[in-house]
């Protein structure tokens, strides 16, 4: 018994570990890093949910990480620009309430962002920590340290993990709402069915893609009914309870709080308003709805009635994302700017970011899945009877888990919005799962060779982690140039969401030459609150022509803004040709090879290039 208790005491330990070095490090990236694009939404849109119990702003994110990141301004007397016309008459002007919040009424934009980032880093932490305990359950106290160790020190989970976003959230609701009910599938009762339930409802407020649970339990429970003991009924009656459990229990009443101070005709007024378009509009006045727009027209009706308009809230979230998935969005990767994504856009990026010892684990123990055939897809019940019977304890999961995966990179696939690693997150707990429980029941003829290859791979996975330390958005492993040129391979969300402006203001500080700065900055953050009195820095843009003839002699461009207005543009996307910076590649051409810019004299950060202009 000692040896296992040893071993038992020694998860734990290595699990406070984990936690504490993330803490560390997320904590040291937060307080570096400036306000990234979607906080300037995120944060205004939950303080207006905390403190006044209006929905009107960013409606289509789910609210839990708004919310927690709020919480904590409570106690820091902010001000609110509730008394302007962008908060009481406009529809969802969450950028214009967002700059008024951080940078026009007072705050300390810094330690409001920094108190905002609170909420999310703690999420993250527990979703590394649910993630072991699963893992544990299934793997034993050391093996199940491995999925834990991997996202919790993914350098990719520490960039996104101290960002008021919901990518882990995402990837955190999954987790729970996939592991309970597959708990009320194997051994059901009343309470593994409420907590599957209430699981459920938790991850539809964290991220909308957490939709996709609903065909992918569908599926489960189909599944389940062939190889499990239960019936067919028990199963079907468990899947409606989970559903309707997880949408009266935490969706509505949800919804029903943050709407509490949201005017029912205005909300009605709003989500008619940020419906308009969706499917191409209503149908005209005499005539029945189209069937692919009719969910918008309903979602329009019950936004106006007082029982429906939790439900129209989330609903109207929900048809906002599928609407803005299916029309893409321009961005800079491999080479082009592209306005409608490629198929192949998530498992390049996957391959360019993720760390190469991470890649080895994985690419490994799939490979010692398949030789076990632990990941055989069920094509005939006969298959999944086996699999289960072979397996009864983990059989079933890691059908499951792979199932998830398989439906979710499909779905990613499909999507043109190409915008980001990050979106794979739901997934990234599972696959390092099954990637532990292959190593595991791995066999090899040398005894010690499992350990020291899987302990030299996590030394050089943590090495990894640290050198990308407090740059954990940007990093690359050394397929895609590592962190400071990973810029040639994909921008936006994977090297440059403007967490750099607090840096470029240290260079700016560094160098006292630099009196005036011209800026082309793509972030959440305002070159107004960023940099001292002493330095002047003037927004710019390439239509603006040379800063030299206006009398700046220094121009620093973000990276996602210099790619896709200097990279041929892909299909029949259009540009301006005074957006092109044809000025600066006349000046200074591209470098060679891959993605290639203007070399710049400075860099701030990873994400800033510098030009110091005659």
């Amino acid at each position: 018994m000692r040896p296992l208790t040893n071993a038992s005491r020694a998860g734990w330990i290595a699990l406070a570990a984990v936690l504490l070095i993330a803490s560390s490090l997320m904590f040291r990236a937060a307080r570096g890093d400036s306000a990234i694009m979607d906080e300037l939404a995120h944060i205004p849109a939950g303080y207006g949910y905390v403190a006044y119990l209006s929905y009107e702003l960013n409606p289509e994110h789910p609210p839990l990480v708004k919310v927690l990141a709020a919480l904590p301004l409570k106690w820091l007397g902010v001000r609110f620009p509730a008394d302007g016309d962008a908060w009481t008459h406009d529809v969802n002007a969450e950028w214009t309430v967002g700059r008024q919040f951080l940078y026009e009424s007072g705050n300390d934009a810094n330690r409001l962002v920094l108190a905002a980032r609170a909420g999310p880093m703690l999420l993250t932490l527990l979703t590394t920590a649910v993630l072991y305990i699963w893992s544990r359950r299934r793997l034993g106290p050391l093996w199940g340290l491995l999925p834990a160790v991997l996202f919790g020190l993914s350098p990719h989970v520490l960039a996104h993990g101290h960002y008021v976003t919901t990518d882990v959230a995402a990837a955190c609701g999954v987790v729970l709402a996939t592991w309970a009910f597959l708990e009320d599938l194997r051994d059901p009762s009343p309470a593994k069915l409420m907590l599957a339930g209430i699981a459920f409802g938790a991850a539809q407020i964290c991220k909308f893609s957490a939709v996709l649970l609903i065909p992918y339990f569908i599926l489960l429970a189909v599944c389940w009914s062939v190889v499990g003991s239960g019936s067919r009924a028990r199963a079907a009656a468990g899947l409606a309870g989970v559903f309707l459990i997880g949408y009266v229990v935490v969706v509505y009443p949800t919804y029903f709080l943050l709407t509490r101070g949201y005017a029912l005709s205005r909300q009605a007024s709003d989500t008619a308003h940020n419906l308009a378009t969706y499917e191409h509009g209503p149908a005209p006045a005499g005539e029945a709805c189209r069937l692919q727009r009719c969910p918008a027209d309903l979602v329009v009706w019950m936004s106006g009635q007082p029982l429906w308009r939790p439900l129209a809230a989330y609903a109207e979230g929900v048809l906002m994302v599928r609407q803005r998935t299916s029309e893409g969005g321009k961005t800079y990767w491999l080479g082009q700017t592209s306005g409608r994504g490629s198929r192949w856009y998530f498992p390049i990026v996957y391959v360019l970011k993720e760390p190469i010892p991470v890649l080895a684990l994985v690419a490994i123990g799939a490979g010692l899945a398949l030789r076990r055939r632990r990941l055989v897809l069920p094509f005939t019940a006969v298959q999944v009877r086996q699999r289960a019977a072979g397996d009864p304890a983990n059989g079933f999961t890691d059908f499951a888990l792979v199932l998830w995966c398989g439906v979710y990179w499909l779905s990613s696939m499909q999507s043109p919005l190409n915008i980001g690693f990050r979106h794979l997150f739901p997934t990234l707990p599972f696959i390092y799962m099954l990637t532990a429980g292959a190593w595991r029941d791995w066999t090899p003829n040398t005894a010690w060779l499992k350990p020291g290859f899987v302990a030299l791979l996590l030394v050089w996975f943590i090495g990894e982690t640290a050198s990308a330390s407090p740059h954990f958005l940007s990093s690359f492993n050394e397929f895609g140039g590592g962190r400071s040129e990973g810029y040639r391979y994909a921008t936006d969300s994977n090297f440059d969401w403007g967490q750099d402006l607090l840096r470029l203001r240290e260079f700016a500080d560094a160098h006292p030459e630099v009196e005036r700065f011209a800026v082309d900055y793509f972030g959440g953050g305002a070159l107004e609150s960023a940099f001292s009195q002493s330095i002047t820095a003037e927004p710019w843009s390439s239509a603006r022509g040379n800063p030299a003839d206006a009398g700046i002699h220094w121009l620093a461009i973000s990276a996602s803004v210099l790619q896709t207005a200097v990279q041929p543009l892909s299909g029949d996307l259009a540009r301006p040709p005074q957006d092109e910076y044809r000025w600066l590649t006349a000046m200074r051409p591209r470098d060679a090879g891959f993605g290639g810019v203007p070399r710049p004299d400075y860099r701030a950060g990873t994400s800033f290039f510098i030009y110091h202009l005659p």
